[in-house]
């Protein structure tokens, strides 16, 4: 069973990579409180094809590294 962490947890995990998360705990309409890592060896273009399919979230562990055109919000 995959284990739940928090967005902190997953940036120190999974430093600047893009993630695919599932079971998504929101602290309001745009923070992660915690999620499952579902994909950490997935290209950025193939976890967005995911989360247009809502099959997960994707984003990158470390935000101000990366402009993130196209990103995917719901």
């Amino acid at each position: 069973m995959p284990e739940r962490l928090t967005w902190d947890e997953i940036q120190e995990k999974y430093p600047d990579q893009w993630v695919g998360l599932v079971d998504i705990k929101w602290k309001n309409d745009s923070n992660i409180e915690s999620a499952i890592v579902k994909y950490v060896d997935k290209s950025k273009d193939e976890l967005l094809m995911m989360q247009i399919k809502d099959e997960i979230f994707s984003c990158y562990t470390t935000p101000d590294n990366v402009f993130q055109l196209g990103t995917v919000w719901y």
